[in-house]
């Protein structure tokens, strides 16, 4: 069996954004500035079923995970607790 590399143009491709600091934040906020990033936000210990019960607009982010200033792919989550 061979597996591909895929195409290195495709791979170089990929931007790199700097992560904000998104804690002290309420959740709203947070997944608007990421959206603009072009990163997504993940809150841990919630499934994506049960993240409709969050009180989105005034939940405080109390941490981050990776932290501000980190330089990841675009399309990566941002996961935080509160």
């Amino acid at each position: 069996m061979e597996v591909s590399q895929g195409n290195k143009e495709e791979l170089e491709a990929v931007e790199e954004v700097s992560v904000p600091n998104i804690i002290g934040l309420s959740i709203k906020e947070a997944e608007k500035i990421l959206k603009e990033t072009g990163l997504e936000l993940s809150i841990e210990g919630i499934t994506e079923e049960n993240q409709e019960t969050v009180d989105k607009e005034n939940t405080i982010i109390k941490e981050q995970t990776p932290t501000e200033g980190i330089k990841i792919n675009k399309g990566n989550k941002i996961f935080i607790k509160y």
